[in-house]
């Protein structure tokens, strides 16, 4: 198939690079002239794993390649996925201003009958708007359908998760519509779902909210285990051999960041609120997930007795692992807050550095773990990075000025921290102060 895939972000460009993959011919568009030709060169403008690779493996192969010409994209295609950003305002309202953009280039430009794609996650309501947009400005008498096709992509692994997808949600105006969008995912031999397009569009939102409540409720659970003296991490465990339940996603520590389950929570929340639904559990999980760093910094204060003049070493800025992304990344809001309180951090990243030195300019950033951790008062965990795991903390013991850790995200064993020798505080944990 001949498709066109608007916006090069994680979305539209994962999406793309993986449909090619599967013998398509893809164009991608965006608007950044300078995005585009940095694509061209061979260089991405994020960090997923094995994402380089295959653009480079299928722009060779003449299946892939990328411009800023809408008008030659719209024209070639006869699918046209929708991969925008859709970023929250202040009021947590989606703001729709790209994709009502691309409905009138789209317009400006349709010749023939096309399927029209929305892959960027959008609130109910976004299909019929981009299909009155389209209709009221397109300048031919042609006939065209708008689909929604939900991404369901994790950064880290949105490779894996666009060939293996878990299900493929198509929602259609009508099943010869749909069978269209099931042409094109056949080969993946994975489950689909056709429903109407209101119904797909909700499912997005749907999910990561629920994903978002189980981040929310480990955390709260967390907090009656400090008070109570229990094991948060042997009670998730427990609570996740329950097939019902399911051990993913029940991981407490400093809450849920990124570009999905903040704005997309509390978009729904605005949606339902909007059409008379007040959805009060998700207002609490978005308080709870807010309270998550004033927590821990409650227990670095008290560990270290002052913040003020103490050299912290903070371990991880990305707001997950394997990503370079800093939207909405807890590690942004701790250091600010140590930063104000006197402190002074070093810190260490695999991969995010270069994104957080434009948000975070007045740290000091370090070339490896070991170097951030000489001379500090306290290591602090913020992401949970592999290579964490697996540090040499003799060496890091060593070379601090007092062996204490801070793990915001649980990744150690307490007793065998302790026997190290390092004092060890973490969440939903006994921490003897």
């Amino acid at each position: 198939m001949n498709i066109c895939v608007i916006g090069t972000g994680y979305v539209g460009l994962v999406t793309g690079t993986v449909f090619a993959d599967l013998g398509n011919d893809v164009i991608c568009v965006d608007k950044d002239a300078q995005k585009i030709a940095s694509l061209k060169q061979g260089q991405m403008p994020i960090y997923e794993p094995g994402l380089e690779e295959m653009v480079q493996h299928n722009v060779a192969d003449d299946r892939l390649r990328f411009s800023t010409d809408i008008a030659e994209a719209v024209r070639e295609s006869e699918l046209i996925f929708i991969a925008v950003g859709t970023p929250p305002k202040d009021n947590g309202e989606t703001d729709l201003s790209q994709v009502e953009g691309v409905a009138h280039d789209i317009a400006s430009h349709i010749n023939e009958y096309k399927v029209i794609v929305n892959k960027s996650t959008v609130p109910v309501g976004t299909g019929d708007l981009v299909r009155q947009i389209i209709e009221a400005n397109k300048n031919c008498e042609v006939s065209f359908d708008v689909v929604s096709n939900p991404e369901f992509l994790r950064e880290g692994s949105a490779i894996a998760d666009a060939l293996y997808p878990e299900r493929i949600v198509v929602g259609a105006p009508n099943k010869s519509v749909a069978m269209k969008l099931l042409e094109l995912y056949a080969s993946m031999e994975r489950p689909m779902l056709i429903t109407d397009v209101p119904s797909a569009e909700m499912i997005k939102y749907a999910s990561n909210a629920f994903l978002a409540t189980k981040i929310s409720f480990a955390n709260a659970i967390a907090d009656v285990c400090e008070a109570v003296g229990a094991d948060v991490t042997q009670v998730v465990k427990g609570m996740g051999y329950d097939h019902r339940i399911g051990p993913e996603f029940l991981q407490p520590g400093l809450g849920f960041g990124g570009s999905c389950f903040p704005k997309d929570t509390d978009s729904l929340i605005y949606t339902a609120a909007k059409f008379g639904v007040d959805i009060k559990l998700l207002r609490n999980v978005v308080e709870i997930n807010q309270l998550r760093v004033s927590h821990f910094l409650e227990i670095i204060r008290r560990g270290l007795g002052e913040i003020k003049g103490k050299t912290l070493a903070v371990l991880g800025l990305a707001f997950k692992p394997n990503t370079d992304d800093m939207r909405e990344a807890k590690s942004v809001e701790l250091i600010n807050s140590l930063l104000e309180e006197g402190a002074t951090v070093n810190a260490y990243d695999p991969v995010a550095m270069d994104n957080a030195r434009k948000i975070l300019p007045h740290i000091n950033y370090c070339a490896n773990p070991y170097k951030a951790a000489g001379g500090s008062d306290a290591l602090v965990i913020v992401t949970e990075w592999r290579e964490f795991k697996l540090l040499n903390l003799e060496k890091i013991r060593d070379s601090m000025k007092s062996p204490v850790i801070f793990d915001g995200r649980n990744i150690y064993n307490p007793e065998r921290k302790r026997r190290l020798g390092f004092t060890y505080y973490s969440i939903g944990r006994n921490n003897s102060y």
